[in-house]
């Protein structure tokens, strides 16, 4: 049974990446930071729809607990998927953007890339199969007002992922970017409301968690073999 880590996998999106991943035959490891007991109960849900799946807590930020999470993890073999989901935001327009508003939102999402991803690429190269998915936003690739820190970071991933692919396409091993627009989340219905997305979106509607998880699952399938280095937009034809 192969592998699959999927980073902040207790929030919204990432427990429905999750869920996915388990149902198609992964062994999920369902990564939180503070709120471990969400990510348990993503663990939970999934060993009680007869999947796989275990917990671990790490701050994706601290490259020595990201490197120590890392070598635990691969003592029990290699991760050949991981999703790099984990991100925050703490928006402000850039006038009047803390150093800390910029410097904490630009660490989680590219540091934590490069803090998950490099220990495991060895590993992940040698079996010849692999695939690293990278969730950003439909920010990085319009941008967003108020949201210059969560944008920069998100669209640095895209650099970062196109690089990556070129350096182990040869190995088996694909990269790709998945870039959500709306989508249905707590968070989401707190700050837009129906109306609002309607006039935002040309489809009229919010994406689901679910819909996004049918993308990366596909995008970690063999069919998606031939598919990297790529930044794939899901939000409802927004740009």
């Amino acid at each position: 049974m192969k592998r699959a880590l999927v980073t902040g996998g207790s929030g919204g999106i990432g427990a429905a990446v999750c869920r996915r991943l388990a149902a198609d035959g992964f062994h999920l490891v369902v990564h939180a930071n503070s709120n471990v007991a969400r990510a348990e109960a993503v663990v939970d849900e999934i060993r009680a729809a007869g999947g796989s799946a275990e917990a671990v807590s790490f701050d994706v930020t601290d490259h020595a607990a990201c490197v120590s999470a890392m070598e635990s993890l691969l003592g029990s073999g290699p991760i050949q998927v991981l999703v790099n989901n984990a991100g925050i935001h703490d928006d402000a327009p850039l006038a009047g953007m803390s150093a800390e508003q910029w410097q904490r939102v630009v660490d989680v999402t590219l540091s934590g890339f490069y803090n998950v991803t490099q220990p495991l690429l060895l590993p992940m190269m040698r079996t010849r199969w692999g695939r690293v998915i990278s969730m950003s936003s439909v920010a990085a690739v319009i941008g967003n007002r108020g949201q210059a820190n969560y944008a920069a970071a998100k669209a640095g991933l895209h650099g970062a992922s196109k690089s990556l692919s070129q350096e182990i396409a040869s190995r088996g091993v694909t990269v790709n970017v998945v870039a959500p627009g709306v989508i249905e989340t707590a968070m989401t219905e707190s700050v837009f409301s129906k109306d609002q997305i309607k006039a935002m979106v040309p489809a009229q509607r919010a994406g689901t968690a679910d819909e996004v998880a049918a993308l990366v699952a596909f995008l970690v399938s063999e069919d998606a073999g031939y598919i990297t280095g790529q930044v794939i937009s899901i939000n409802g034809g927004m740009g």
